[in-house]
């Protein structure tokens, strides 16, 4: 197992768990900003694209975590650990855009988009070689 040799790859996953936490924070200030009590997740539009800014970026998370593993163990740590660190300032793009209109959540949708296929391509070239070895023997 690749884990014990991979000490960068733990701290960008950290670091994201951190990022995640901070715009977490950030629909909570907006809540109270906006006088919008908990569990509703409806109210003034600056709220809800907050709150939804943060939910979607909740529900890509574990696809980047997938990918971002599958990259660090078969492909390659640094390139794995570049595309996690481009992710994560996609998403901020994403959510900042987004928090100000829906249609600036664009630019960082697509970028978010870009790193996530970079991870997957990365680790799916990697886990291929890697069957094509040990299975194959080519």
């Amino acid at each position: 197992m690749v884990v014990p040799d991979s000490p960068l790859l733990a701290a960008v996953s950290l670091l994201s768990c951190l990022h995640l936490g901070y715009l977490a924070r950030r629909v909570g200030r907006s809540r109270t900003a906006h006088k919008t009590l908990p569990p509703a997740v409806t109210g003034p539009p600056e709220f809800e694209r907050t709150h939804r800014a943060h939910q979607n970026c909740v529900e890509f998370f574990p696809l980047f975590l997938v990918c971002l593993w599958s990259c660090g163990a078969f492909f390659s740590e640094a390139a794995a650990v570049a595309g996690g660190l481009l992710y994560m300032a996609a998403r901020q793009i994403y959510f900042n855009g987004y928090v100000k209109s829906a249609k600036k959540r664009l630019p960082g949708f697509y970028l978010t988009l870009a790193a996530l296929a970079g991870l997957f391509l990365l680790g799916l070239t990697g886990i291929v070689h890697a069957i094509l070895h040990k299975y194959i023997h080519l």
